[in-house]
């Protein structure tokens, strides 16, 4: 195992309390039999953030992935980039910017439900990849959080704002609160998620 590594379990442990062995267990006895299950499971009971119940639920399921082996190909787990989105985005929302956190998490919560996906931190925003980036989430303004998509599956309107080529995403939706998370970006999220992988 990597010091990277190391480092990010050690913080895993002390966040939750728990050690890795009780983790791991606790999902195991959970009656969880799928990555996407043991994340919702740890955030509920543990009140775990988004990063460290991923961590474990790679972990439980897939340790050889954690523990030095390259992770298969096609796979979108992302091994060891889970325990550090949280603090990502503890730097990312800060300052005015705090109170857009749970929009994020929001849809965070919603793409959880479609599979498995990797979560690359940038400087302003969290790239979502499967065999490729199918979509950004991260604060545009201090009052607004921006969905970028890459999809060719579905026409521009006026909530889903088509982009110039050559960007890094095709499309981008502008939410200022939770509720706007609704059936429509979520079939969204959803075409992109699956043209990605």
């Amino acid at each position: 195992m990597d010091k990277a590594t190391e480092t990010l379990l050690a913080n895993l442990q002390k966040r939750s309390g728990k050690t890795l062995d009780e983790l791991t267990a606790l999902v195991r006895n959970s009656g969880a039999t799928k990555h996407g299950q043991a994340v919702a499971m740890l955030k509920e009971t543990l009140g775990m953030g988004h990063g460290d119940a991923n961590m474990v639920a790679h972990l439980t399921f897939s340790p050889e992935r954690i523990y030095g082996t390259a992770p298969a190909a096609g796979d979108a787990a992302g091994a060891g980039s889970g325990a550090s989105v949280d603090a990502e985005l503890d730097r990312i929302y800060t300052g005015p910017k705090a109170a857009l956190r749970p929009i994020h998490e929001r849809v965070m919560k919603e793409i959880e439900k479609l599979g498995t996906f990797e979560q690359a931190p940038k400087k302003t925003y969290i790239s979502l990849r499967r065999k490729k980036q199918f979509a950004m989430v991260g604060p545009a303004t201090n009052t607004r959080v921006e969905v970028g998509l890459n999809t060719k599956d579905v026409k521009g309107t006026a909530r889903l704002e088509a982009l110039p080529p050559g960007g890094m995403c095709q499309y981008k939706v502008r939410l200022s609160a939770p509720s706007e998370v609704d059936a429509e970006l979520v079939g969204w999220i959803r075409a992109a998620y699956e043209a990605a992988g």
